[in-house]
């Protein structure tokens, strides 16, 4: 089946562009006949970097233009992070396909030191999310963390001009647009719980498009898009947007899924875990599972004390 071009929307950033790449080289590979136009979008997201994301509307801003180049026929898919799509899709929408997944964790990127506790007293270390922030402040009280926006590129300058003594970055960008090197320090989820849907690439359409939900069908990778369903049930029993001190991390293994969730307030003085497991094919119910027992813990009042 072919649908020429097949229009994909994508924001202009550089890791964007190759997630966007990444997927445009995996259809041609499944289907050579396929010619592919990439519809670059800026989104409000890209253009607001003086702010912190929590105080502008979330991770939200960087997925609603590129759905509204969906509905309005602009394009037939668009390609996302899947830590930055919000739970609740516009009507109309979907979305199928959630690729398989790269290093999900974050990353500790220095100078100066080599990792996370060589830290001296009071470092600045800059991440513009509130869960690595209530995370690195339950590790360590006295560090400062300060607000660091724009693209992969833009923060490592920021850090190599001497603004921080370490960011937090996520290692799949780092990793997808060459720059392992950079990598101190991986943040393994005893560290660092991993934002919902960190390091897969979902790809949303329209709903009633048959022609483009086949052409794409051959990208899904089920064992990603069965975490993804476990961590984002368990985000959607929360309440949790994108920008909330909010982590959750699905495995895979002979015994069935494994799913940490974790709730903590802003100054981590407060961090809430647990940890579930039960049926592969259950994700969603065990994602809402999670969730309630978070709550019953006392995610729920930390949850409704957040202040921007």
């Amino acid at each position: 089946m072919t649908k020429n071009p097949l229009r994909i929307a994508t924001r202009k950033s550089p890791l964007a562009l190759w997630q966007t790449n990444h997927v445009r080289d995996a259809l041609c590979r499944a289907h050579p006949e396929l010619q592919i136009e990439i519809v670059e979008i800026t989104t409000k997201g890209d253009k607001i970097l003086d702010t912190p994301l929590a105080k502008i509307g979330g991770k939200g801003l960087f997925v609603k233009e590129l759905e509204n180049c969906l509905l309005e026929g602009r394009a037939d898919i668009a390609v996302h992070s899947m830590k930055d799509v919000p739970i609740e899709l516009p009507e109309g929408l979907t979305l199928p396909i959630i690729m398989r997944r790269e290093d999900p964790y974050d990353a500790f990127v220095s100078n100066h030191y080599p990792n996370l506790a060589a830290l001296p007293k009071e470092a600045i270390v800059g991440t513009s999310s509130l869960r690595r922030q209530s995370q690195l402040l339950a590790l360590r009280p006295d560090l400062q963390i300060r607000s660091l926006r724009g693209n992969v590129g833009t923060r490592l300058n920021k850090l190599d001009n001497g603004d921080y003594d370490a960011i937090v970055l996520a290692a799949a960008g780092l990793k997808r647009l060459g720059m392992a090197e950079r990598i101190r320090e991986v943040l393994k989820p005893d560290i660092i719980l991993p934002a919902i849907g960190q390091g897969a690439i979902g790809i949303e359409c329209r709903q009633n498009d048959a022609q483009t939900l086949e052409l794409i069908s051959v990208l899904n990778d089920t064992p990603t898009q069965q975490r993804i369903i476990a961590e984002r049930a368990l985000n959607e029993r929360l309440g949790g947007g994108c920008q909330v001190p909010i982590g959750g991390f699905a495995q895979i293994d002979e015994d069935g899924l494994h799913l940490q969730g974790l709730v903590g307030d802003i100054q981590g003085k407060q961090v809430i875990r647990h940890t579930i497991h039960g049926p592969i094919d259950l994700g969603d119910q065990l994602g809402r599972q999670l969730g309630n027992e978070l709550l019953a813990q006392g995610a729920d009042k930390l949850l409704q004390n957040l202040n921007y």
